[in-house]
């Protein structure tokens, strides 16, 4: 069988914020339109490893490229090359879906006459065509979400990042997003990478998951994989999580990261 390219690689990669290491020697690959998610308690690395990966924290040691391009030596041609969908809320309440991805299409300086049409194309793969000319604040969470994904998608990235993205989404408008991303990675061809507390998210989309704790990463492997290796293929991906961190993903946490999330989940609400 034919290797898949390799659309990111991370080798001893370190990030320090002062005397706290928060990212420390990781390393992994993930291959052409593979969806790879990066699990761990609050404050295990996850958001600062996607942060240097979309190029917004410069790591302070190891290598990261994105596309084959390295994130600290060429930042400019890795964010052409990809999507990022945030926790913080992207898109603007005061316009309307159609706008908010017009304006997104000027960011990205697509070309004028293309930018209606990719605009549309967007709306009506993400279901939003019916809702386009609506005031993005009347839009329910899940709507928001797709719109959000839709606007990181308009310029057809090779790679689309995602920070917890159905974070304070109720299960039905978690599984219409489950289901447009599947369509991102089977239609389009996307790699998909992602951070996630859900462990049936994990479970359902993701191809290859790593596990990180402390900053380092304790485990990777397919979600059968992973659940083989503690002895049962049975077992739930919590079990494994536990097995691997000693924690559960509804437990620890900073102040700051408890607070983030309650904002991230009442603004989606």
């Amino acid at each position: 069988m034919q290797q898949r390219q390799a659309m990111i690689e991370v080798s001893d990669l370190v990030k320090r914020f002062g005397e706290n290491v928060a990212v420390d020697q990781i390393s992994f690959t993930v291959g052409e339109r593979e969806v790879f998610g990066l699990l761990g308690p609050n404050g295990a690395g996850k958001s600062t490893t996607i942060k240097i990966l979309t190029t917004l924290f410069p790591p302070n040691g190891g290598h990261a490229s994105v596309v084959g391009y390295d994130v600290a030596r060429h930042p400019m041609e890795v964010r052409r090359r990809i999507g990022y969908v945030p926790q913080a809320l992207s898109a603007d309440g005061t316009l309307t879906g159609e706008e908010n991805l017009l304006v997104f299409a000027a960011l990205y300086d697509l070309p004028h006459r293309a930018r209606a049409r990719k605009t549309r194309e967007a709306l009506a793969f993400m279901g939003l065509q019916d809702v386009a000319h609506k005031l993005v604040r009347t839009y329910s969470g899940g709507m928001i979400r797709r719109l959000e994904i839709a606007q990181a998608m308009l310029h057809q990235p090779q790679v689309l990042f995602l920070d917890e993205p159905t974070v304070g989404l109720d299960p039905v408008a978690r599984k219409a997003v489950w289901e447009h991303l599947e369509h991102l990675r089977t239609q389009v061809g996307m790699t998909i990478f992602l951070t996630t507390h859900y462990m049936e998210e994990a479970d359902r989309l993701c191809n290859r998951i790593a596990i990180m704790n402390l900053g380092k990463i304790v485990a990777i492997g397919s979600p059968r994989e992973l659940k083989t290796a503690i002895g049962n293929p049975d077992t739930t991906l919590d079990e494994v999580f536990a097995h691997y961190t000693g924690d559960t993903l509804e437990s620890g946490g900073s102040y700051r990261d408890t607070a983030r999330s309650r904002r991230a989940a009442r603004r989606l609400s």
